[in-house]
């Protein structure tokens, strides 16, 4: 059994869950910078919100996440870090985000041009890999989640 299984293991059966494992999986674009510098936002709770492109999920056949699921978050090396879970979901054009959903994601200074600028970036990214645009009113995945546990803590809520 790798760390992943053995954590999700213990924290649900402390916590009276199904044994079944969540994903985990990790921020960012796959680097392992990225996925730590984004993994220690959520770690020390100021990463509390995260946003994908609707098409992708889609096109690599994966279900929305739904409220009350958990994830264990991984580090840029794929060890475990946390375990979230979601709060809220809700599937919208990207021009049309929050300025409180935009700080929930934690990233830079925190304000709507930041988010937007570097989401644009990301996006513009990713969907080139399926050759597809980016563009504003593209819909993204809106996900708010709360960290129920830090990999390495004592106590499991």
């Amino acid at each position: 059994m790798n760390s992943i299984e053995k954590y999700w293991k213990d924290f649900a059966q402390i916590n009276n869950l199904p044994s079944t494992l969540p994903e985990a999986w990790m921020f960012g674009d796959g680097s392992e910078s990225m996925g730590d510098e984004l993994g220690a936002l959520v770690v020390n709770g100021i990463k509390t919100g995260t946003c994908s492109a609707e098409c992708v999920y889609e096109l690599e056949g994966e279900e929305l996440q739904k409220v009350g699921q958990y994830d264990i978050i991984l580090d840029g090396r794929e060890n475990p870090l946390a375990i979230i879970q979601y709060t809220d979901i809700e599937v919208l054009p990207m021009n049309e985000v929050s300025e409180s959903f935009a700080f929930s994601e934690g990233e830079g200074d925190r304000s709507y041009e930041y988010w937007y600028r570097e989401h644009e970036k990301f996006f513009t990214w990713e969907l080139g890999l399926y050759d597809l645009p980016f563009t504003p009113d593209m819909l993204v995945v809106c996900q708010t989640f709360k960290v129920v546990d830090i990999y390495g803590n004592k106590q499991n809520s």
